[in-house]
């Protein structure tokens, strides 16, 4: 080969599987293997065994699963809890009423006595984490059926468990990673009494809610204090006055050192899902054919719940946290879909896939391979109508109308009767009794009528007519389209229209019960759609589904094979996983350079008196005139948030970011808009994980709420060289 050939040889394989130091979610039992000499090349001063250790207390042992969605860590010997306002907003909101609003005004328990326990609320720590893949793939054949080999591999996956080697409080559960080519078995500890400490008013917590949320640059204190407790022994036990706060293995310390650009820093947490190796043809699924229905559809049920918000401050404390959900992910799509698009994602995935069939070509020994890409260029295609419909169906039926979950409930309860027996079928009924008070405390009728009118109007408009019901297409035929006057008169023969009547609904005896749903026009009339979605779409959606993720593992092998120079690390799953990288602003667009530090200033320069998502209370905003920093203060100002170059999603909320000693300097919240397409596309240049400065955190847990019992219980120290050539140890 000539030298000019090897250049460009060198070039290709460069361009089409270059991995960015910042890209990656990894296993943290993993970083000493795999990335502690990159990280210590990039500025980490600590070691791997610091971060995870199964012998000695590391910092993996201060972070927590949170409620099963988010991420949150230990601060305290006494199992102090910081996570993010958004992770705890449901249960700030459950506490919450026009007497006591939480929610607006915030809540700092003077004492212990005074802290809320959060029926529900739970927090898991890791032990440890085990690769159990030999176990588990111990017998598997490659010449298995994909039923069978998941059968067989369900079976080893049972006897690992039942043979496991753990203390009664402990459980463990099995994920597969690399698209099921190896697994790993994680010991966990869950804590079920975890009660309110602290969380600032939302125009602190969620400044600049709908507007500034996936955006940069920020000015949020994204931040809530909870405290974990346990019975006598230090193990996890049910709510009990008699619990005693939890004394942790390791509490973080929090540092005033805080951060520049060029910062090596790392999160710790728990992401939720990513599909970093799909194939071009989903990335162009994403973008073109789900997107732009689940954007525009959200639009719909957003215009209504908002006007009703700042309509009705009960109604604004009632849905905060259902408007949160449906806002968060409608503006995620929107920035994924522009991301990817100014990426140019679709084209360089293309170019991936032309330099992975280029290298099978070359070599025999990956001839098996071959196919993979065409396969799945023929299978999306064939898939992407079903997709369209099956998530118009999902986000116009199942995920945004609320009553629609109950007589969805209800009607997947019916069957249990022939199919399981009373016992059955009653314990199931008592699940929807139980919760139908929780329900409708914060259920307004009126606001959900309009919700599933507007989003019925769009289904019947929208959905190719070969996947829609019949019964749907007659309402519509049948009333010129005219969905707030069809949704009228279903409401008008339904018992679904009050907790009173849903309430005598479901203490009718079985058959009774059978016969008044038969005759309730609701009820009929959305089941309909539900059963018409599992015979129009499903089927072949679950096929084409099956048959796209069967190819999967095989191409997930045949990457890591093809490319033996690139590090690949597992797709997130909810697991623990460490991200690293460094603090760094971006080109957000053209002629626009975003600065990665923001500011109190800031703060003042957005204030806008009276508006619900940039308003300051007096005492917030004398602080500032006055320039009350204290110990915050860095350069005549307060620092506010940063944002860093490492790859989070979903899930790290609330992650802890450490600096390269493993002090607490932040506390990760969101994702720059420019970005959001990480799930699926990670860009050095563009993504951004968006975090609060611990500084701002202790400025109004200090300086705005004044609770120093609190902030007795915090390890608290500067490191850098103060001007008088001494470093300080703030406590």
């Amino acid at each position: 080969m000539s030298f000019r050939s090897l250049i460009v040889a060198f070039v290709i394989v460069f361009m089409g599987v270059h991995s960015f130091a910042n890209d990656g979610m990894w296993l943290p039992n993993l970083l000493k293997k795999l990335n502690e000499p990159e990280m210590k090349s990039l500025g980490m001063r600590i070691s791997a065994e610091d971060i995870y250790s199964i012998n000695n207390s590391s910092i993996k042992d201060a972070v927590v699963h949170f409620g099963g969605g988010c991420t949150g860590e230990v601060i305290s010997q006494q199992g102090l809890l910081l996570t993010n306002h958004h992770c705890g907003y449901s249960f700030i909101q459950r506490h919450s009423s026009p007497e006591n609003n939480y929610l607006e005004y915030g809540f700092w328990a003077e004492n212990m006595e005074a802290e809320i326990p959060n029926p529900g609320l739970s927090v898991t720590f890791i032990v440890r984490i085990d690769d159990v893949t030999d176990q588990v793939l111990s017998g598997i054949q490659d010449d298995l059926s994909a039923e069978d080999r998941q059968s067989a591999i369900d079976q080893n996956l049972n006897t690992i468990k039942e043979n496991a080697n753990i203390e009664d409080y402990q459980n463990v559960f099995i994920r597969p990673f690399y698209e099921g080519n190896e697994y790993y078995m994680f010991t966990t500890v869950t804590y079920r009494d975890v009660r309110l400490v602290g969380t600032p008013p939302s125009f602190i917590g969620k400044y600049g809610a709908d507007t500034d949320n996936w955006v940069w640059p920020r000015h949020t204190g994204d931040f809530a204090l909870f405290r974990i407790y346990a019975d006598e022994n230090n193990l996890p036990a049910d709510y009990s006055p008699e619990n005693k706060p939890y004394e942790p293995k390791y509490s973080m310390t929090l540092s005033m050192d805080g951060v520049a650009e060029d910062d090596f820093v790392f999160a710790f947490g728990f992401p939720g899902r990513t599909d970093q190796y799909l194939h071009s043809s989903a990335i162009d699924q994403v973008q073109n054919v789900l997107n732009p229905h689940r954007v525009a559809i959200r639009d719909r049920a957003l215009d209504i719940i908002d006007g009703a918000m700042r309509a009705d401050s009960v109604i604004k404390i009632q849905y905060a946290s259902k408007q949160s959900r449906i806002s968060n992910y409608w503006k995620k799509w929107r920035g994924e879909s522009l991301g990817l698009q100014r990426s140019e994602a679709v084209r360089d995935r293309k170019k991936y896939e032309r330099e992975f069939n280029r290298r099978i070509n070359l070599n025999p020994e990956f001839y098996k391979y071959k196919e993979l890409t065409s396969s799945f260029a023929r299978l999306y295609s064939q898939h992407n109508p079903y997709a369209q419909a099956a998530e118009i169906y999902q986000e116009t039926i199942l995920r945004n109308p609320e009553i629609n979950a109950f007589i969805n409930a209800i009607h997947n309860m019916m069957p249990i009767y022939e199919d399981s027996g009373q016992e059955a079928f009653e314990e199931r009924r008592g699940r929807l009794q139980g919760a139908l008070s929780r329900f409708f405390k914060d259920y307004r009728t009126e606001i959900d009528t309009a919700v599933l009118a507007s989003l019925l109007d769009y289904h019947y408009n929208n959905q190719e007519e070969r996947f829609q019901s019949d019964l749907m297409l007659q309402y519509g035929n049948q009333n010129d389209s005219n969905w707030s006057k069809i949704v009228s008169m279903l409401y008008a023969n339904t018992h679904f229209d009050s907790e009173e009547n849903m309430a005598k609904l479901l203490n009718m005896p079985y058959e009774e019960m059978s016969e008044a749903l038969s005759n309730d026009d609701l009820f009929t009339f959305i089941t309909d759609l539900i059963e018409t979605a599992k015979e129009k779409i499903y089927p072949e959606y679950n096929e084409l589904t099956s048959s796209i993720n069967a190819l999967k593992r095989q191409y997930m092998e045949g990457q890591r094979a093809v490319f033996p120079e690139r590090t690949f690390f597992p797709d997130a799953n909810s697991t623990m996983r460490v991200s690293y990288g460094k603090v760094s602003g971006y080109n957000a667009r053209d002629a626009v350079y975003f600065e990665p530090l923001t500011t109190i200033d800031g703060v003042m320069e957005k204030y806008k008196p009276g508006d619900y998502e940039f308003d300051l209370d007096e005492k917030f905003r004398k602080l500032v005139d006055h320039k009350d920093y204290g110990i915050y203060e860095v350069d005549g100002t307060v620092p506010v948030n940063f944002i860093a170059a490492i790859h989070t999603t979903g899930g790290n909320s609330g992650s802890p970011v450490l600096n390269a000693d493993g002090a607490l300097v932040g506390l990760l919240f969101d994702g720059a808009w420019e970005g959001v397409m990480s799930d699926i596309y990670y860009s050095e240049d563009l993504v951004r994980s968006i975090m609060v400065d611990i500084r701002y955190v202790l400025f109004i847990i200090d300086k705005y709420a004044g609770a120093q019992h609190i902030m007795d219980e915090l390890k608290v120290t500067q490191n850098k060289v103060n001007p008088d050539g001494k470093k300080s140890a703030i406590k």
